[in-house]
């Protein structure tokens, strides 16, 4: 079983961040129903082989202080420009805790649609889901290869192959359709030639 070993972490002080950041460590906290937040510090390589293993929803054993807790990734801060993690929190669970967070919906193939023209249009990229923890999917995968151009896939069409998690969506929301592909028009084509000569 993949295994995350952390140690205390008792500065937050902006430049240990940083300094912490340096030599491939990552601040993060670990809080839960029974136990204190813990200021904690993980090895970046550590965690990235960890979700790798177990997922980005797995349940993983984080080992502090000698004393071993499973617990689950639930939210991590991206640097907007290098996108390293700069913060990791971390949910103390056992497999029947309930937890709400979003899983993305990953398309898979390509569909007979757009193999004629057409385009595949996603309007859910994310889920909000709420499941037992051992429940919960990595993500979501909705195979599209044989839709044609016109097939749609709404919330309801998938509860069935999910049906561990409650998908937090009204059942008529559509996730991905295979529609048209938009055609100019000659209108639009001699306004794009008037403004273009001005």
């Amino acid at each position: 079983m993949n295994t995350l070993v952390a140690e205390e972490r008792k500065t937050i002080k902006k430049s240990d961040l940083k300094k912490f950041r340096s030599e491939g460590k990552i601040p993060a906290v670990v809080y839960g129903r029974t136990i204190d937040t813990e200021a904690i510090l993980i090895n970046n390589a550590d965690l990235r082989n960890v979700i790798k293993g177990a997922g980005r929803n797995g349940i993983f054993p984080l080992i502090l202080n000698g004393e071993s807790k499973n617990v689950i990734l639930r939210d991590y801060q991206n640097d907007p420009v290098t996108k390293a993690i700069l913060h990791v929190d971390f949910l103390q669970v056992n497999k029947d805790t309930e937890i709400d967070t979003k899983v993305s919906v990953i398309l898979k193939g390509t569909s007979n649609g757009e193999k004629v023209g057409g385009i595949a249009k996603q309007s859910l990229h994310e889920l909000d889901l709420t499941a037992k923890a051992n429940d919960l999917p990595d993500n979501i995968e909705i195979d599209i290869t044989e839709f044609e151009i016109g097939h749609s896939v709404r919330v309801a069409d998938i509860k069935k192959a999910y049906s561990n998690c409650t998908i937090n969506h009204e059942d008529d929301e559509t996730i991905v359709m295979i529609d048209y592909a938009r055609v100019q028009t000659n209108e639009e084509e001699e306004s794009e030639v008037e403004v273009s000569g001005v």
